[in-house]
């Protein structure tokens, strides 16, 4: 067993190698082609140091940042060949590879950055926290109760962006001796203004069903993910009713760290297109695409595991089943919804028909369901959550003027990248 994860380390790890060369042979003609302005015409950048398998927690902040990139000028700044390679083709407003630290330093010469966003804690998100003159804001890139949303990492930022009422609540009972009327800032969920788009099908009778896994987590107290204990039995079962359509969205890094997991959602995909095979007209969706917004708008109803995609679905106000963990060591936050949510066991999976009929016909669980969309995302009517982050955004440009006048005469410390040490390039 030993040997044979040592030959699955090591073939990754040549495969990364060699896929590391083809992307930066890959970047050498958009780079030369992509020439940033240097003129301080950027005043907010978000920070990815990131690659390819963790884009979803960019792509879901594309159309807010495209929306407040016609009032600020925004950039990515992107660390990776792989994340780079992405973004210049997914991303709506521009990209910068910073690869070294040297070419970081360049980019923030050039520009007027005057906030940086981060939409994750990669431990490289301290390269570019040294610089000052800017406020290191942390978006996130989702509202859940996972013990990832309850870290004292919150700390290192100046700011922090927050849904609502229950994201305080969660922080206030683990962080000491913060100042949450002055770094928290409540926006709600801007993405949720953007849950359109084209359907993959044409909408009849069937009850359209949404199952989106988590991925297998990277250890016991996060291991969300059901895939491998409820994902198989439940699609199963949705397939054979021919009253159901189903929308499998599994989330990117199913398999990772488990591969045992990445064959279970194998065999999902496998499922549903034997379904397809068998009845066309059943248009089940296999969902593997870049734009997260219309499956949860769409679907009647959803399944979904402790994560993210909880409340993402929350911020529809619309009906949603949680998971139940089989890993008794997975670290279940119940002193928020997950208090008063419609949870799935591992032995009910077989029988979601009946459990999606019920929940469907329960008045009771859709009033109860409404209290916590509000105190999850406060009104959320069609555009007041854009309206709130242009607000955020403009308090925190107004008091960079405020403190920029105060340090008017300090004199900026920028280092000659000739003499960054080598460890830090």
């Amino acid at each position: 067993m030993v040997i044979r994860k040592d030959l699955r380390r090591a073939v990754k790890l040549v495969k990364d190698v060699v896929a590391s060369r083809k992307v930066q042979h890959a970047l050498r003609g958009p780079l030369k082609s992509r020439e940033l302005r240097e003129d301080n015409h950027f005043k907010i950048a978000v920070y990815f140091a990131d690659g390819p398998v963790n884009m979803y927690q960019m792509r879901q902040w594309y159309r807010p940042l495209a929306t407040l990139a016609k009032t600020w000028p925004v950039l990515v700044l992107s660390r990776t060949g792989g994340g780079t390679l992405k973004l210049m083709d997914e991303s709506p407003v521009p990209v910068a590879y910073a690869r070294t630290v040297s070419q970081l330093e360049q980019i923030v010469a050039e520009q007027d950055i005057r906030i940086v966003f981060y939409v994750n804690q990669n431990p490289r998100n301290f390269q570019m926290m040294r610089y000052g003159r800017c406020w290191h804001v942390f978006i996130n890139h989702g509202e859940s109760d996972k013990m990832y949303m309850i870290t004292n990492q919150f700390k290192a930022y100046d700011y922090s962006f927050v849904a609502g009422d229950a994201a305080l609540a969660r922080l206030d009972r683990v962080l000491w001796d913060y100042d949450f009327d002055k770094r928290a800032v409540k926006i709600g969920r801007p993405q949720a203004d953007y849950f359109s788009g084209e359907l993959p099908y044409t909408p009849d009778e069937r009850q359209v069903v949404l199952y989106a896994p988590t991925w297998e987590g990277d250890r016991a107290a996060a291991a969300y993910g059901s895939a491998a204990t409820h994902g198989v039995a439940l699609v199963s079962a949705l397939l054979d009713t021919g009253t159901h359509r189903v929308i499998y969205r599994p989330h990117p890094r199913s398999g990772v760290a488990d591969h045992h997991y990445g064959a279970a959602n194998k065999t999902i995909i496998s499922a549903i297109a034997a379904a397809n095979a068998r009845d066309p007209s059943a248009q089940h969706v296999y969902d593997s695409g870049p734009n997260l917004g219309w499956q949860l708008a769409a679907a009647d109803l959803a399944i979904v595991d402790i994560s993210a995609m909880v409340y993402d679905r929350l911020a529809t106000g619309k009906p949603l089943i949680i998971t139940r963990p089989v890993n008794p060591m997975a670290v279940i936050d119940t002193s928020g919804y997950l208090s008063d949510c419609e949870w799935l066991s591992d032995e009910q999976a077989g029988d979601i028909a009946a459990v999606v009929d019920r929940l469907t016909h329960d008045d009771a669980a859709v009033e109860r369901l409404q209290g916590w969309v509000h105190r999850y995302f406060g009104d959320t009517a069609p555009g007041v959550a854009t309206v709130r982050l242009h607000a955020a955004v403009q308090h925190l440009m107004d008091e960079w003027d405020r403190f920029a006048a105060v340090h008017d005469y300090d004199v900026p410390i920028v280092r000659d990248p000739a003499t960054i040490p080598e460890d830090e390039l």
